[in-house]
């Protein structure tokens, strides 16, 4: 339904999941969070160490709670409308430290990671860019029903890639714009165009009460 209010800016955690500073990772976050901040959305850009917490432990869980990284991750999620991962690969799949992140974010209740859009992206020295890593992390966000994009962006050789924080190709910077773009787009149909009301089952361990989710289908 229409307000007279006119809606807010698209609120957006982007998110480098690499712990060093340094990381190709941390750059490709950081020139998303231009992109994304050009639209005119509202960008919170995050990185790993600021969400410490020990490896998940169900009796540290059950003895002391949920540590304080993973509360303070939890809070910027939901803050968001949607995320960005920018993720490493090791070993062609997803660092220990961030599964070890949505293991630990998804102890709560609700579940934060349900109903939000994300999008995937990766930067490694490698020739296939991390690509791998990226199938392995739509596992477990489409597992506690995360909407992930379809399209996901990949840049190899990322040692060579950038110059002065951007993309050096301008076929590489023609594309991740776009994919940034049409993402954006999607988010902003479901939160501002709401048209299908559905209920949404793919975390079967949610037992919260909001068993109808508002989201708009294309």
């Amino acid at each position: 339904m229409p307000t007279d209010a006119p809606p807010g800016p698209l609120r957006i955690l982007v998110f480098g999941a690499a712990l060093r500073a340094e990381s190709v990772n941390a750059q490709l976050a950081s020139l998303v969070a231009h992109l994304i901040a050009d639209t005119g959305a509202a960008v919170d850009l995050a990185a790993m160490r600021e969400f410490e917490m020990p490896m998940y432990d169900g009796d540290m869980e059950a003895d002391r709670g949920l540590p304080a990284g993973a509360l303070a991750l939890r809070d910027r999620i939901e803050q968001c409308d949607a995320f960005v991962i920018s993720s490493p690969e090791y070993n062609g799949s997803v660092p220990g430290v961030l599964k070890n992140a949505i293991d630990w974010v998804s102890r709560v209740r609700p579940q934060p990671f349900k109903t939000k859009h994300a999008l995937l992206v990766s930067a490694s020295p490698s020739l296939v860019g991390g690509n791998r890593g990226l199938w392995a992390l739509r596992v477990p966000l489409e597992h506690l029903g995360t909407r992930v994009y379809p399209d996901m962006f990949s840049l190899a050789n990322a040692y060579e890639a950038f110059a002065d924080g951007a993309l050096k190709d301008p076929g590489l910077r023609q594309r991740l714009t776009e994919t940034v773009e049409g993402f954006l787009s999607l988010v902003r149909a479901d939160v501002r165009y709401v048209c299908l009301e559905r209920r949404w089952y793919e975390f079967l361990g949610d037992r919260t009460e909001a068993a109808i989710t508002q989201r708009a289908e294309s």
